[in-house]
């Protein structure tokens, strides 16, 4: 078990891809494939596991299947159609980010093949050892996989983000589904496996899963009521001294390449506006 540092941007601790027992969870994006392909130094994965179908987790599954056209790809069924035809969300994404930016950021997104698909609804146990739950409330299409043989839970963005050596943790609340309520369902349920250690993508391995989970119930909270009062420029310029002071300027700027200030805004704003 370990995680491959994809190297976003040519940053460190942005971005990991998880390899336990030979399957890949969350392989990143397209643009940093070339750096996850020598961490695996030639050898074919069994699977690839998402936990949900954002850029950052799952952008690279179409293009390792390229690579090896039988690796099966497992994802929620929310979240699968998107894949096998994700013409909709790079669009989308390319009028967020502009054709030169979702190139830089995100690289080619690549349709992975229906055949390839393993549809998952949660309640399952795949591979042999790896349990799966339906954790909404980050997204609507989120899974989380507990690998039981080694007490690892694989967990994307339900557990939040937190870059070593800082201990300070965030809740990643982009648009457009983002739901406190299920949220919180969500960390019960990952806190209820009683997991000996947290795989993060953002980033890392988190061993203090109690006091980890219980920081993370109060910063969700604590980042929905900052944007319920506060607008968009006053909650990013708050945020961003938050992480100087806690986490120091170069472990900051990592923090925010992870989950952009900006964006936690928006996903909060637009929960909030629902539940108006």
């Amino acid at each position: 078990m370990r995680v491959i540092d994809v190297r976003h941007l040519g940053n460190e601790r942005v971005i990991g891809c998880w390899e336990i027992d030979g399957v890949l969870v969350d392989p990143g994006p397209e643009s940093s494939l070339e750096t996850l392909l020598e961490g695996l130094e030639g050898e074919r994965p069994r699977a690839v596991l998402l936990t949900h179908i954002h850029f950052d987790h799952a952008g690279a599954s179409g293009a390792l299947v390229r690579r090896w056209p039988d690796l099966p790809v497992y994802v929620h069924a929310r979240g699968a159609r998107h894949l096998a035809d994700p013409e909709r969300l790079v669009s989308s994404a390319t009028r967020l980010y502009g054709e030169d930016g979702m190139r830089e950021l995100w690289g080619e997104v690549v349709p992975v093949p229906q055949e390839n698909l393993h549809v998952l609804e949660g309640g399952e146990t795949v591979l042999g050892d790896f349990r799966v739950e339906y954790t909404p409330g980050h997204a609507s299409h989120h899974v989380c996989y507990l690998h039981e043989p080694t007490g690892t839970a694989a967990v994307g963005d339900v557990a939040g983000v937190r870059i070593p050596p800082a201990e300070l943790v965030i809740a990643p609340t982009p648009p457009p589904d983002i739901d406190v309520d299920a949220w919180e369902r969500a960390i019960d349920l990952v806190e209820d496996w009683r997991p000996q250690r947290l795989a993060l993508t953002h980033f890392g391995e988190v061993t203090d899963v109690e006091r980890h989970l219980g920081d993370l119930r109060r910063t969700l909270r604590a980042q929905a009521g900052a944007a319920r009062a506060a607008d968009l420029e006053t909650f990013t310029a708050r945020h961003r001294e938050r992480l100087v002071e806690e986490a120091g300027e170069e472990t900051a700027a990592i923090y925010m390449q992870a989950a952009p200030p900006d964006h936690l805004w928006l996903g909060l704003d637009r929960w909030w506006s629902k539940q108006a």
